[in-house]
């Protein structure tokens, strides 16, 4: 099982699953996005350097995992 597996993250950092009612008015929405909006604003000013070096250690893994199943330019079909 993977590190990032749900089943062994700690439940607030379990990612969720959320629905948005089709049902709300514009209005609605936009209260909503508007909330979310500036929740994510205190948190990066809360968090923003952290959240930076998360991103960028997620970021550098990634390309790691990917480096190795990159093909060679020989391997590559001409476009």
């Amino acid at each position: 099982m993977s590190a990032s597996s749900p089943s062994i993250l700690p439940a607030h950092l379990r990612p969720i699953n959320v629905e948005v009612p089709a049902t709300w008015t514009p209005e609605q929405a936009l209260a909503v996005f508007e909330l979310i909006d500036e929740i994510r604003d205190k948190v990066w000013s809360r968090y923003g350097d952290q959240l930076q070096d998360l991103l960028q250690e997620q970021q550098t893994s990634c390309a790691g995992d990917r480096g190795s199943d990159i093909a060679t330019s020989s391997d590559q079909p001409d476009f």
